[in-house]
């Protein structure tokens, strides 16, 4: 009789909501679109129409991941200062995606930089510092740019290398920019906050959809899945991937390995799968009709866009 009671309570109430219920008891919702969420120690998670952005409030400023979409600046910085009141120091785009970048403007010229060093000490500087890979710089000022993107908000700093790190000083943390090149683009960037132990992924990863591929820009799956791996190689899980670094995707809610890994498994599922159709000389229209995403449909929606960008990453260079 206990255990049939157990039973029933265990269905009534299950184990996941418990999860979403504590994410909710420790956000903040301010306007019907934008919510704050609290990370880890330093670090939080604002969540908005277009993607996630991750804040790192220290004692000289604050230093961003992303600025989200432009009709929401005036609510991100409204976010930003019921976490901080020191100025906006750094801006890192994880890509050059309007949902993820368009804020940089608005956001980024109430900002301060800390420039000077040893040797003209800190000195302020008009708007805040906009880092990213250089690809992100190249779309971003291309003559045929759309949306077009004013001047101000492009980056001032950029790397063409594998990684580049960032001062604990001026940061607010160790802060480390991966390079995940031809994934969600040619220009992404994963951000890992070493003493927070937090790990900011933009589009690369993604708890609400199908990866967004976008082949015209440099995307490749291929690309998803090694950015992925990145991903599980910079973490450290404190037991069976459970627990240990937190990740902020690009769109739904925080994660750890775990998360990725599953997630990185069935984009290599689907991948490998469209793969052999493709060898097999199948069209576009077969792979789509054959719905290899079906076992994974009720979760992540339409997966028509995913399996186009699959298709045809897959098929360049094939006759």
């Amino acid at each position: 009789m206990r255990r049939v009671l157990l039973a029933a309570l265990l269905l009534a109430v299950p184990v996941r909501s418990v999860r979403l219920q504590a994410d909710q008891d420790r956000s903040v919702r301010l306007q019907p679109d934008v919510r704050v969420l609290k990370v880890r120690g330093d670090v939080s998670m604002i969540q908005t129409p277009g993607g996630n952005i991750t804040v790192l409030a220290f004692p000289q400023g604050v230093t961003l991941v992303d600025s989200g979409p432009v009709e929401a600046a005036d609510q991100v910085l409204a976010a930003i200062r019921t976490l901080s009141k020191q100025p906006i120091r750094y801006i890192i785009n994880t890509s050059a995606d309007p949902g993820h970048a368009g804020g940089n403007d608005k956001i980024g010229s109430v900002g301060i930089q800390i420039t000077g060093g040893n040797v003209a000490g800190q000195v302020g500087t008009d708007g805040a510092e906009i880092i990213a890979h250089e690809n992100v710089l190249d779309r971003m000022s291309a003559k045929n740019a759309r949306p077009p993107v004013p001047a101000r908000a492009w980056p001032q700093t950029t790397y063409h290398t594998d990684s580049i790190k960032l001062s604990t000083l001026y940061h607010g943390d160790g802060v480390q920019v991966f390079y995940a090149p031809a994934a969600h683009t040619d220009g992404d960037s994963i951000v890992y906050f070493r003493h927070n132990d937090v790990i900011a992924t933009g589009d690369v990863f993604s708890t609400v959809t199908y990866p967004i591929i976008d082949v015209d820009r440099g995307g490749t799956i291929n690309g998803v899945v090694d950015a992925l791996n990145k991903i599980l190689d910079i973490a450290f899980p404190e037991f069976r991937l459970e627990g240990g670094t937190l990740i902020v995707p690009g769109h739904g809610r925080i994660c750890d390995s775990a998360d990725v890994a599953y997630y990185r498994d069935l984009v290599t599922i689907i991948r490998d799968r469209v793969q052999d159709m493709v060898k097999k000389g199948a069209t576009l229209e077969q792979v789509k009709a054959a719905k290899l995403t079906r076992d994974y449909d009720p979760r992540y929606g339409s997966p028509d866009a995913f399996v186009e960008a699959a298709y045809k990453s897959l098929s360049k260079g094939k006759k």
